[in-house]
């Protein structure tokens, strides 16, 4: 199935990002004079990724890694995870990019169920997915991720880098301080995982850095069908209170 977006909503593609040469202080003295003007971009960036995203249905956010070519068995498990989602009445929210996005992103939208992209201003990415039915293309990343977060009810991260592993921490920040609430974060794959949450589990929780309630904000599962029930069980108590 060839799927096509509009152009419009690709992020640009450009060497150096806006990011970038926003966070640079490096350069002549008129440069910085400009960052108050940056303000109108940042200010337009919420309001668009507001106005796009404010009449979709609930949601759950997948991460993962966005170098998984289509033959691995993370891409399949991606798409899986997709199509359970969205025949459970959730759209599925990604970066919108290749690897395991995409995955997440054509499940949902074989599925028949709303695909989200969110993608974001980096010159070695060429775009959204083609499995993108909704797409916002983002300048800055702390206006993308609380697009992640304000229209989620869950978090789902599968096998990924650094940018995975940023923005499981950061859910997990929010979780614990309160910032948002009944928000389930769901690692799928113990073979992956594992490491990383024994860490957690030993290391951080030894050094009295976290407290032993804050270990319990990570769910750690095989199976797509636990995904779900995990998800579907904190929106209803949520949907009860």
């Amino acid at each position: 199935m060839d799927k096509r977006r509009p152009e419009h909503k690709d992020p640009a593609r450009l060497s150096s990002t806006t990011d970038q040469r926003l966070l640079d202080s490096r350069g002549p003295g008129d440069w910085v004079h400009s960052d108050a003007w940056r303000v109108q971009r940042i200010q337009a960036e919420f309001v668009e990724g507001f106005s796009v995203l404010a009449e979709i249905p609930r949601a759950v956010t997948v991460f993962g890694s966005a170098r998984t070519q289509p033959d691995h068995p993370d891409y399949a498990t991606g798409m899986a995870l997709g199509a359970a989602l969205a025949h459970a009445g959730y759209a599925v929210i990604t970066g919108g990019g290749p690897g395991i996005m995409e995955a997440a992103n054509r499940g949902a939208s074989e599925a028949g169920g709303l695909s989200v992209g969110l993608g974001i201003e980096l010159p070695f990415e060429q775009g959204l997915n083609p499995w993108v039915d909704l797409g916002v293309g983002f300048r800055y990343f702390f206006a993308r991720k609380t697009m992640f977060v304000k229209y989620a009810q869950a978090f789902v991260c599968l096998p990924g880098g650094f940018g995975t592993l940023d923005e499981l921490f950061e859910a997990l920040v929010l979780v614990q301080t309160g910032k948002v609430t009944r928000f389930p974060v769901v690692l799928l794959g113990s073979a992956y995982w594992g490491g990383l949450v024994d860490w957690v589990r030993t290391t951080a929780l030894e050094h009295g850095v976290i407290s032993p309630k804050d270990v319990d904000l990570i769910h750690v599962v095989d199976e797509v069908e636990e995904v779900v029930a995990i998800v579907e069980q904190r929106f209803h108590e949520l949907v009860e209170k």
